[in-house]
């Protein structure tokens, strides 16, 4: 967005808002126990100011307050039992950063146990200097961090068909994003030397599935990186430690964890998951290979599914946006089923790759309603419709689900997936 178009944004959302401030106000203030509770009441000292708190010693490494013992990952329901993985709550979270103990997770043959110490990344093939790199090799190199979001490329894939979850968490929870660290492949690569004709790598991983994926050397040359490090710490066990490999934008699946083996060749070599899986089904039975960008995506977070609404009056929409193709450019909020939009603010930091926090002043009347986001990226794409998206896809597909998620609301505030 253009500073112009920021600040004619800002002031729309300001003019919104002062529609409401007055009534806004007065609801706040009748309301609250300050108002109606002498000084005397209110200033008494709570019995948590009058006893010595706990100390710092114990345990070494910190944990959430007690009162948020119910933002977790969780696993679908009912749990398949031929994969692993664990979702999101988006719903919970603040800003657009996921904290490591609430990544996301999925993996293949489960989080194998690896030794940093006995960890080796081969790259050979294509290459004028094969190289076996230790952990301690690899973070010798110049490093970098960067903030991109990750996502699998079957979140939301349950709603195609139906409407399934009832969360932000259990529909589009297989979606988060962070600070990596790392070095970029390219780095390493000019170590090789990368020999004329190389179009493509294989990544490997050393779980118990052997994760495969190959992958264009125009990306591997781009924005990849070899990273370690996430959040400011080293990767948890089922992120990757001690090595993964990050392909910014594109499918989860394909920034292969426990990286153990990148091989440079001249096509790519049609490995199981990429072949009979990760591919989309075509109506004519055929299968469209190497989708590999995620489209542009938004999801209102608050309020949303299994929520309810106190009462009539004001309420911040908050969500988030983001696109594997750039950076997102506006965010577009309905509160009326689609029947008219507005401009979100997008919060800063606005990046590439990165999930984006928008934000929107509502004032709900009562009644019922749906109301739904969509994203529009810096290629110009936009997010499409469900009806939009099937009636582009075949019936057969699975992956890549970015259609609008609406929320319906009840007069009697409660929320439910309008799917």
């Amino acid at each position: 967005m253009s500073d112009k178009g920021y600040i004619v944004s800002r002031r729309k959302f300001l003019k919104n808002s002062a529609g409401v401030s007055a009534g806004l106000s007065a609801a706040l203030v009748s309301g609250t126990t300050l108002a109606q509770a002498s000084a005397s009441e209110f200033l008494e000292v709570d019995p948590w100011t009058k006893v010595q708190g706990s100390t710092f010693i114990n345990p070494p490494y910190g944990l959430p307050s007690k009162y948020e013992k119910n933002v977790v990952r969780v696993l679908p329901s009912p749990a398949p039992t031929f994969l692993t993985g664990s979702r999101t709550p988006l719903q919970n979270l603040h800003g657009i950063i996921t904290p490591n103990g609430l990544f996301f997770e999925r993996h293949h043959a489960g989080v194998p146990d690896i030794n940093p110490d006995q960890h080796r990344l081969v790259i050979h093939g294509m290459v004028d200097r094969p190289l076996m790199l230790t952990m301690e090799d690899i973070v010798r190199f110049p490093s970098e961090s960067r903030i991109y979001f990750l996502e699998c490329s079957g979140n939301s894939a349950a709603e195609l068909k139906k409407a399934t979850g009832k969360t932000a968490q259990e529909i589009h929870g297989l979606l988060s994003c962070c600070e990596w660290t790392g070095v970029r492949l390219s780095t390493i690569f000019q170590e090789c030397g990368v020999q004329p004709g190389a179009t493509w790598a294989l990544a490997e991983g050393a779980d118990g599935a052997a994760m495969t994926r190959s992958i264009p050397m125009s990306k591997m040359m781009d924005d990849a990186l070899l990273v370690y490090a996430q959040n400011g710490e080293m990767l948890r066990a089922e992120q990757g430690y001690p090595l993964r490999l990050l392909l910014p934008g594109f499918e989860g699946n394909m920034s292969i964890k426990w990286l153990r083996r990148l091989k440079l060749g001249s096509e790519p070599w049609q490995t199981r998951e990429e072949t009979s899986a990760y591919t989309d089904l075509q109506a004519d039975g055929k299968a469209l290979q190497f989708t590999f960008a995620m489209d542009v995506k938004s999801v209102i977070t608050q309020p949303s599914g299994m929520m309810k609404l106190k009462s009539k009056g004001f309420y911040e929409v908050s969500g988030v946006a983001w696109s594997g193709n750039g950076k997102i450019k506006r965010v577009e909020v309905s509160t009326d089923g689609g029947k008219s939009w507005a401009d979100a603010i997008l919060q800063e930091p606005v990046m590439d790759k990165s999930l984006v926090r928008f934000r929107y002043p509502w004032v709900w009347n009562g009644e019922p309603t749906v109301f739904m986001s969509r994203a529009i990226d810096s290629s110009g794409d936009t997010q499409p419709s469900m009806e939009a998206l099937l009636k582009a896809k075949s019936p057969n597909s699975f992956y890549h689900n970015n259609a609008i998620q609406p929320w319906r609301v009840a007069a009697n505030g409660e929320i439910t997936n309008g799917r």
